[in-house]
């Protein structure tokens, strides 16, 4: 029985697992160890993890594989906070020590989350069970540290890897690639392939993301011809959708509109394709592009929001207000809302939530808006002007546009950070969306101003502020 959920897991076959899990219960096996950490597994692996915790919490007897399988679960379906609470009843319960496999799992939820304390705490737990040349363990610290905004961390933990494989590399060359690292990413490429390391299909992704967040449109071409001549691999609308983003953000835009309509892809695969062609043609100005993208995302039933709101967006810089207005009226007709601009800080493993323009629920309010308006009137004298660079669709007075963008959620997060974190201790905030470009010149003033490294997770990539500059030297 244990065998034929485990073949259940491997094709993620939901309807006959259960049909198996019915036998189970017919012939009285629900007792056995084995047998229920398979199902664990299997329900997991099929992305119920609900179903999973029924099973785990009917279970009597647990050993290291049951729970194992049950925080790999949870991390594998974007359930971080679950992973790391099983883990912590794991470590309160449980006197056997986690295999690598539960670390694995549990420092992949601290990535997704941005939790570094835990990171690091896991990556005690680590080194102390001998697991720190684990090619898999390896691959998820790699992984864990770049998402948490400690690169340099990621290159330490990589250069102890004995004969990494194509995993742990991969890892290094997203990382890269997520700090705009591109020519960085191409040397660990070259390094990698000079030892006989076969690259895979995910590593060309994070390769043609590097070159696009750096501007390496030649070298991003040449790697997405290489691919199938050289490595054997068959690109894929993941691939193309990254040429489509590289030429695009270098004002080739027609060629990457040429490209998106010759791809043919799935629902889902269109919807970061047409996403990514939709915010360029806004940056950019292009409203007939933006339109007929955003016409195929809402009739796909893709990122119906996002389309309806970057379209609005379009219009607005374009100075078309009527269109503008009449869009976010039929978004209030059919019932579609904006996702909330959302920052959070972790400061000594406490996670600190901030909303854009909510201040209701915002941590030591008085003084995070005091020293809002200090650094504002710091940035002024600077030459900062605020709320220039049409982020705001509506068409509102200038004094207005300000306010608003002043009280953006990664302001608050930054304000309260600066208020709670020690000086000389790096800043880390994360956000759920892109961060603006009335931030990011507010950030690097800021970080000349205080004399502080300031480090943000947005949806895109990373942006570390020193010294008034940033990483992505202003291309993103």
């Amino acid at each position: 029985m244990a065998t034929v959920i485990n073949s259940c897991s491997i094709l993620a076959d939901l309807k006959t697992g259960k049909m198996v899990h019915a036998h189970v219960q017919i012939l009285g096996l629900q007792g056995n160890l084995v047998v229920c950490s398979s199902l664990v597994d299997m329900y997991g692996k099929c992305n119920d993890v609900d179903g999973a915790r029924m099973v785990f919490n009917s279970m009597g007897c647990r050993n290291v594989v049951s729970w194992t399988a049950m925080i790999a679960g949870c991390a594998q379906n974007g359930k971080g906070y679950e992973a790391l609470e099983v883990f912590r009843e794991f470590s309160g319960y449980m006197t056997e020590r986690p295999n690598h496999f539960m670390l694995a799992s549990v420092i992949n939820a601290c990535a997704s989350l941005g939790r570094l304390v835990s990171g690091k705490v896991t990556h005690g737990a680590v080194i102390r069970g001998g697991y720190e040349l684990n090619d898999v363990v390896a691959s998820a610290l790699v992984d864990m540290y770049a998402k948490c905004g400690c690169f340099l961390y990621s290159e330490k933990v990589f250069r102890r890897t004995r004969n990494p494989s194509v995993i742990p590399y991969t890892a290094m060359i997203v990382g890269a690639a997520k700090y705009g690292l591109g020519k960085q990413s191409l040397k660990l490429f070259e390094e990698m392939t000079g030892r006989k390391v076969m690259p895979n299909d995910v590593t060309f992704v994070g390769i043609l993301h590097a070159c696009s967040h750096s501007g390496l449109v030649d070298e991003g071409l040449g790697v997405l011809n290489s691919m199938r001549e050289k490595h054997g691999v068959m690109p894929d609308a993941r691939h193309y959708t990254c040429v489509v983003d590289m030429l695009s953000r270098v004002g080739r835009l027609d060629e990457a509109y040429k490209l998106a309509r010759s791809i043919r892809v799935s629902p889902n695969e269109g919807a970061l394709l047409w996403g990514t062609l939709l915010s360029s043609s806004r940056l950019q100005g292009r409203v007939d592009i933006a339109v007929e993208a955003s016409k195929w995302l809402i009739e796909s039933n893709q990122q119906v929001a996002g389309a309806y709101v970057t379209l609005s967006n379009t219009y607005t810089l374009a100075g078309e207000w009527e269109k503008a207005h009449s869009l976010r009226a039929e978004m209030d007709l059919v019932g579609v809302h904006k996702e909330p601009g959302c920052s959070w800080i972790e400061i000594k493993d406490s996670i600190y939530v901030f909303y854009a323009g909510d201040l209701s629920s915002c941590e030591r309010r008085d003084e995070v808006i005091s020293l809002l308006r200090e650094l504002e009137r710091r940035m002024v004298e600077r030459g900062y002007v605020g709320g220039s660079t049409g982020v705001v669709s509506v068409d509102v007075e200038q004094e207005v546009k300000e306010k608003i963008v002043g009280l953006h959620s990664e302001r608050l997060a930054l304000a309260f950070g600066l208020i709670s974190i020690p000086k000389g201790v790096t800043i880390r905030v994360m956000k759920n969306l892109r961060i603006c470009s009335d931030c990011h010149e507010a950030f690097k003033l800021i970080s000349k101003i205080v004399e502080r490294d300031i480090v943000v997770r947005d949806v895109n990539r990373f942006h570390h502020f020193k010294d008034g500059s940033c990483t992505c030297k202003d291309f993103w």
